[in-house]
């Protein structure tokens, strides 16, 4: 029987690929829903852009990449999952045996239950179809209501900006990116995107959506009204489990994995955003939506199913967001521990920020806004687990030293 893959994106492909190495005999087959071939979503953004066509969004950029490793690319939906007999179930009807099952399906768009989310004109961005829709709407000086700034919502903003439309963003947090930046942090973003032209609403909510004329009318809890000619809902994302119900898959907010990628049902795996894996700093099943942690499951995922006896040091929040030329990062557990210390730099006159988290003498977490050289310091830091001893003090005085502590450290423990 063969090793199925249900999810073509960034994990499905590279665990194929990394199965396909380990066990050359295999058969392998990768499953996907869309009419296209395996894709990245965070390349979609450049498309809207204009920088790349839809092949450039493209996973592997040659056309007989995947039958010349023997990997079968199906189409289909899998409805059903019989751990049992060992077998998918698609919504056509057809079905899949496996010998060992990797889940890989991703996250989908959250579309709040607002009145008028089905209108034509409202949109989610999520797949290459949307973008297509988004890109026919969203011509210049055309009006665009966005619902979110979070992680993918900045994203999104950034490539609608450089289409040249009158661009307004709702947010329900009190902030700019609330899962990823402090109050302080977030402000400041919030200020420079402003500072852009782009209309920013915080502590909002899109209470309905009508048509009005020609075009339609967003109806914020404010009381506001805005005009738009489309809207685009980036209120968030949620992990794709529904076909995997009475399956016997543990299921928490996403699909249930131990540091092996190894499902509660021994011939089932996971990776990717779809998955509830240990976390770097809490060793607790957490959600954790980011594409280096997804590559690195997969890995250790298609290891596993082949046999072998990998083990996932645990999901660190890595993220880097670039917002209308304003570069964001933040790292581990940048909101800080219970009992933990932390300092805050702000300089919003030079568009600089840096906040540091510790626990004991460890850094656990950082956010910075401004700095681009050097800013793997940072990650190192909090990813090595480094014991800074004296130097916790130092930063705690003046966090700038960052790069002096990183190279310090290494130093020492050389």
């Amino acid at each position: 029987m063969a090793f199925v893959i249900v999810g073509n994106g960034p994990a499905g492909v590279v665990a194929a690929e990394a199965l396909r190495k380990q066990v050359p005999g295999k058969e392998i087959v990768l499953v996907g829903d869309e009419d296209e071939s395996p894709y990245s979503r965070m390349a979609i953004p450049y498309f809207l852009m204009g920088n790349i066509p839809d092949a450039g969004t493209h996973l592997r950029k040659t056309d007989d990449h995947y039958s010349s490793q023997k990997i079968s690319l199906v189409k289909g939906r899998v409805s059903r999952v019989d751990a049992k007999a060992q077998r998918l179930r698609f919504d056509d009807g057809r079905d899949q045996a496996y010998e060992r099952l990797l889940i890989a399906t991703g996250c989908h768009p959250v579309r709040p239950p607002i009145p008028g989310m089905d209108l034509p004109g409202v949109h989610t961005c999520w797949t290459l179809a949307d973008a297509r829709a988004i890109a026919a709407r969203a011509a210049k000086g055309s009006r665009v209501v966005q619902i979110g700034a979070g992680f993918i919502g900045c994203i999104i903003m950034e490539a609608l900006s450089s289409r040249g439309v009158d661009l307004t963003v709702v947010e329900m947090g009190d902030r700019m990116v609330p899962r990823m930046m402090t109050e302080k942090a977030g402000t400041m973003i919030r200020h420079w995107v402003e500072s852009k032209g782009v209309h920013v609403h915080v502590n909002a909510t899109v209470m309905s959506i009508k048509k009005a004329g020609g075009a339609l009318s967003v109806l914020l809890s404010s009381d506001d009204s805005l005009p738009a000619d489309l809207v685009i809902c980036a209120a968030g994302v949620r992990p794709n489990v529904a076909f995997l119900a009475d399956s016997g898959v543990e299921i928490g907010q996403g699909v249930r994995v131990n540091d092996r990628m190894q499902t509660n049902i021994p011939n089932i795996f996971a990776a990717g955003d779809v998955t509830e894996a240990v976390g770097f700093h809490s060793g607790t099943p957490e959600l954790n939506a980011i594409q280096p942690a997804a590559a690195d499951q997969a890995r250790v995922a298609a290891s596993n199913m082949a046999g072998g006896d990998a083990h996932f040091q645990g999901a660190l929040a890595i993220n880097v967001l670039d917002t209308l030329g304003l570069i964001s990062t933040s790292f581990g557990q940048w909101w800080g521990v219970e009992g933990g210390q932390g300092v805050e730099l702000l300089n919003e006159a030079q568009q600089r920020y840096v906040s540091l988290q510790f626990k004991d003498d460890v850094m656990v977490g950082a956010t910075c806004i401004g700095w681009t050289n050097h800013v793997g310091a940072l990650r190192g830091l909090v990813q090595g687990r480094t014991k800074l001893g004296a130097w916790k003090d130092q930063l705690l005085v003046d966090p700038t030293q960052f790069v002096a502590a990183y190279v310090a450290c290494g130093l020492r423990s050389a």
